[in-house]
């Protein structure tokens, strides 16, 4: 392809993304992870990402998180208070998930290494929460055909009652999450009537169809929803 089609392209993807609800993050020389505040979107690389979802989530609970200093200010406040109109998602990254990995069993606790390895790393960083979605031995009932949760790799992180507080509480993790996903195998995370998923992360987040529009559980009000690769 000649050159300067290539760049025409290319310069029409940068204009039409927007349009299009995308984040810089679809386009594949784009940063890989930003942050959508009202004055536009703000490019970070996955280590910032990870650093800066570490950092509020830690603030929140009143400790110290690590250093920010090369960060845009705008983006940890966005992070840290959320959109001021009404909670949802504001962070997005594009990974590339892992090939060639293993298919695992469950342990002793009813979760996969993988999936274990995420909840080792969420308490770290958020200390003791409110979890279901697995138990000693596996559970086989109470979720959808195929779940991840019954091969083990799924967790549920439970904010109760649905209300803005534990919306906005629920996306510090969201948000953590999809930052540290490629480094976790992280697949899905599911939270507030939205999906980020890793294979079609260029998307970013988008709207969870869940089977009964009435059901808080379903629709994932209620908690945030992760699940790691199957492998194998």
């Amino acid at each position: 392809m000649p050159l300067a089609l290539i760049v025409l392209v290319a310069g029409g993807l940068v204009v039409l993304a927007p349009r299009l609800g995308l984040d810089e993050t679809a386009l594949p020389w784009g940063p890989a992870c930003s942050v959508r505040t009202e004055d536009g979107s703000i490019g970070l690389t996955t280590e910032q990402a990870r650093t800066a979802t570490t950092a509020v989530a830690l603030q929140a609970r009143g400790e110290e998180g690590p250093d920010t200093s090369g960060i845009d200010p705008a983006a940890l406040e966005r992070l840290a208070e959320g959109p001021p109109d009404d909670a949802g998602p504001s962070l997005t990254c594009r990974v590339s998930p892992a090939s060639g990995l293993q298919r695992e069993k469950l342990t002793e606790t009813g979760l996969t290494p993988r999936a274990q390895r995420v909840l080792d790393e969420m308490g770290e960083v958020f200390g003791e929460q409110s979890l279901g979605g697995y138990e000693p031995g596996g559970v086989d009932a109470g979720h959808g055909a195929d779940s991840a949760h019954y091969d083990g790799r799924a967790i549920d992180v439970f904010y109760r009652p649905v209300g803005e507080e534990n919306r906005r509480e629920g996306w510090l993790l969201a948000h953590w999450l999809v930052a540290h996903a490629e480094e976790l195998d992280v697949a899905n995370v599911i939270f507030d009537d939205k999906i980020w998923n890793a294979r079609g992360s260029a998307r970013g987040w988008w709207d969870y169809m869940s089977p009964d529009p009435d059901n808080e559980i379903l629709r994932h009000l209620d908690h945030v929803h992760v699940d790691v690769q199957r492998g194998g």
